[in-house]
C-alpha cells in the first residue's frame, strides 16, 4: 500500500485571479472539510501552469465535487465536461456556467458556438483558457463489483492524441465511504478519508503519427485504464482483476444505472 501525506501545494497564478470559484471555494470547501480530509502520495503534483486533462477513476456520484476539491488543494481550478442537461438545474446550471465547467450534449456534442459543438472543440477552448479538465474516461460509475475501473471509452485518448495536451492518470479512493454507488445520500460522519495519488502524464509518443483508428484509440485506452488501475491498486494495497470489467459480457448497459 502507497504511503500517503496531508499535502496542499502553492497555487498557481490562475488559483489566485480572482473569480467565482473563490465564492464556491469559500463557501463550499470549509462545509467539506468537515466531512472530508485528503491524504495524497507524496509525488502527487500538477502542472502550474498550461493546460492539462486529468483522467481519475469513478464509482461514486460524489466523485466530482471530491475530484474538483482534490484539484483545489493541488493548486489549480478543476473544470469538468459535464451532461448539458446539469445546465438547466435553476442556480447550479448557472453556477457551472459562470465557473467556466463546458456543457456536453449525450451525444457527444458541445453546447455553444458553431465551431465547438464537440469534445474536441472543447478542448480548444481550455487550451486557450490555459485550463485544466477532468475527464472520466470510464464516462460513467464503474460496474466492477469491488470499484475497480472498468472498461475505458475513448473521449480522454481522444482529446489527448487530437489537441496535443498532457494526460494524467488519477486515482483515488474513500468516496465510497461517504457515498456508496448509487446512495440516495450521503454519510457525512464521521469524518472520511480520501486517499489521492496523481501519475506522470501518459507516454503517448507510440501513437504519434499514427491513423486514430479504433484500433489505435482502443490500444492507447487501455493504456490509460492500466495506468489509472495500477495507482488505485497501490492505494488499495490490493491487486486488481486480471481482467477489466467489461459490462457488454455482464449483459449490463454502459450508461445509466445498471
Amino acid at each position: 500500500m502507497t504511503h500517503t501525506v496531508k499535502l496542499r501545494s502553492n497555487p498557481s497564478a490562475e488559483k489566485r485571479r480572482p473569480g467565482v470559484f473563490w465564492i464556491l471555494a469559500g463557501i463550499s470547501l470549509p462545509i467539506w472539510s468537515l466531512m472530508v480530509r485528503y491524504r495524497f502520495t507524496p509525488s502527487s503534483k500538477l502542472p502550474k501552469t498550461g493546460p492539462f486533462i486529468l483522467a481519475p477513476n469513478h464509482y461514486s456520484e460524489i466523485d466530482p465535487i471530491a475530484m474538483g476539491a482534490a484539484v483545489w488543494h493541488l493548486g489549480r481550478l478543476p473544470r469538468f465536461m459535464a451532461k448539458a442537461s446539469l445546465f438547466k438545474i435553476p442556480v447550479f446550471g448557472w453556477l457551472l456556467k459562470i465557473a467556466g465547467q463546458i456543457p456536453v450534449e449525450r451525444e457527444g456534442a458541445v453546447r455553444g458556438g458553431d465551431s465547438k459543438k464537440n469534445p474536441i472543440g472543447a478542448a480548444v477552448q481550455l487550451i486557450e483558457r490555459e485550463s485544466a479538465i477532468i475527464v472520466y474516461p470510464e464516462g460513467t460509475l464503474t460496474r466492477d463489483p469491488d470499484l475497480w475501473p472498468m472498461r475505458g471509452k475513448s473521449g480522454a485518448i481522444r482529446l489527448a492524441l487530437e489537441s496535443g495536451v498532457p494526460l494524467i492518470p488519477v486515482a483515488h479512493w474513500g468516496t465510497q465511504e461517504l457515498m456508496p454507488r448509487y446512495a440516495k445520500r450521503i454519510r457525512p460522519f464521521p469524518r472520511k478519508t480520501i486517499e489521492v495519488s496523481v501519475g506522470e502524464p501518459l507516454d503517448l509518443s507510440r501513437f504519434e503519427g499514427r491513423t486514430l483508428d479504433q484500433k489505435t484509440i482502443s490500444e492507447a485506452t487501455n493504456l490509460l485504464m492500466d495506468a489509472i488501475t495500477a495507482l488505485l491498486a497501490d492505494l488499495r494495497g490490493e491487486e486488481p482483476p486480471a481482467e477489466r470489467w467489461n459490462p457488454s459480457k455482464h449483459q449490463q448497459s454502459e450508461t445509466g444505472r445498471f
